[in-house]
């Protein structure tokens, strides 16, 4: 095997590891997020989706949160992950969502999280 053959046979290793990885951590990320949201929405509103959680709790959450686990959960974060949950309330549709290799991510605009499936079909 030439010295080119074996680099890009070991780069095509390396980059197939990493997507995989990223794949994995998105997946990770986004079912943590989902069951944050569901925790959210079934605590104060048992699971009443037009129920407006109080925003002061929320406050007070994310500052407990932020000084446990450092910053990414600050009220506007998990506000976006109530809004994932309701978006996908059956977590099997996420799931099967994620097998078929749609690529979500934890995007904060979910006001347009239709849009986003329709521009990204399976």
């Amino acid at each position: 095997m030439s010295d080119v053959v074996l680099f890009q046979s070991i780069k095509a290793v390396v980059l197939e590891s990493k997507q995989r990885l990223f794949r994995v951590a998105n997946n990770a990320l986004l079912q943590t997020y989902w069951q944050i949201g569901k925790l959210i929405v079934e605590d104060d509103q048992q699971g009443n989706p037009t129920a407006i959680y109080g925003e002061k709790t929320l406050k007070q959450l994310a500052a407990q949160l932020n000084q446990e686990f450092g910053k990414g959960f600050d009220y506007t974060n998990l506000t976006n992950m109530r809004k994932f949950y309701l978006s996908f309330p059956i977590r099997d549709a996420m799931r099967h969502i994620l097998e078929y290799g749609l690529q979500l991510t934890f995007d904060p605009d979910f006001n347009n999280i239709e849009s986003n499936l329709i521009k990204n079909p399976f």
